[in-house]
């Protein structure tokens, strides 16, 4: 498979946008660029999948590219919390480490 650099364009741009708009929609914010990036193209590929499969055909242009591939976003992001236990995506950096770190050094953190 050859791909233009307009075409990689388009497919990093949709990432970006459908990842960025899952975590609005399930976290209430982004994960920043690259988690947005990543969320967003395996999302398409999820939504490009599953759609089909259900009979949604949302036709063709970079809008539907966008729709299609934050539907499969949000649908990434949900079983993710869904096996994690729903307890958020910050709260094991925010207080697992942390608590741990600072146990183990005396509490001076």
């Amino acid at each position: 498979m050859n791909m233009s650099s307009e075409g990689l364009l388009v497919v990093l741009f949709v990432g970006l946008v459908a990842g960025w708009l899952a975590g609005q929609i399930v976290r209430g914010t982004g994960f920043g660029l690259i988690g947005d990036l990543i969320v967003g193209i395996l999302g398409a590929f999820i939504g490009s999948w599953l759609l089909p499969q259900l009979g949604i055909h949302l036709g063709t242009g970079v809008v539907s590219a966008i729709v299609n591939a934050t539907i499969g976003a949000v649908l990434l992001l949900l079983v993710v919390r869904l096996v994690r236990g729903g307890g958020g995506w910050g709260s094991s950096w925010r207080g697992g480490w942390g608590n741990r770190w600072r146990g183990g050094w005396g509490g001076r953190w």
